[in-house]
């Protein structure tokens, strides 16, 4: 039984966006370069057409893994959510044992994206910031043995 997606809007929004591009467009420009690799003769060594199909492969797969997300997708109710505690949906700002403070938003790991600061709820930072107040200090076991000290400074929506 496949587990719940937790989404906030934007990552629903970002998900049908990506499904509709890769239905529409991507087929399409996948269909017309094996249609051109076949016009080249012998299919058994033409590497455009080894490459067509392959890339055909990755979008049709990428097209059930969303399909399949957005079916069992939990969208979070914005609107509810306080700025009590960290929760997904919510932005934390935390100051490391540096203190150096960066601000994350907390997300479901559909849409966790490091690179721009949307951590996971399922990632050991998330989970570790999820449910904590503003100015609680919670310590982390991060992957490669070492701890890192966070404190919770702010808590927005």
């Amino acid at each position: 039984m496949p587990k719940d997606v937790i989404l906030t809007h934007e990552g629903l929004d970002k998900l049908k966006k990506e499904l509709e591009h890769l239905t529409t467009t991507k087929r399409r420009e996948v269909a017309e370069r094996i249609k051109d690799a076949r016009e080249f003769g012998d299919i058994s060594e033409n590497s455009e057409y080894d490459d067509a199909k392959q890339e055909q492969g990755m979008i049709e797969g990428r097209i059930l893994e969303i399909e399949e997300q957005l079916r069992s997708a939990s969208v979070i109710d914005e609107s509810s959510l306080t700025t009590d505690a960290v929760q997904i949906g919510t932005r934390v700002s935390v100051k490391d044992e540096k203190g150096k403070t960066k601000e994350y938003a907390i997300v479901g790991s559909a849409e966790a994206n490091p690179e721009e600061n949307k951590l996971s709820n399922e990632s050991p930072v998330g989970k570790a910031l999820l449910g904590q107040p503003k100015g609680a200090t919670v310590k982390i076991a991060l992957p490669n043995g070492k701890t890192r000290t966070l404190e919770v400074v702010g808590i927005s929506r």
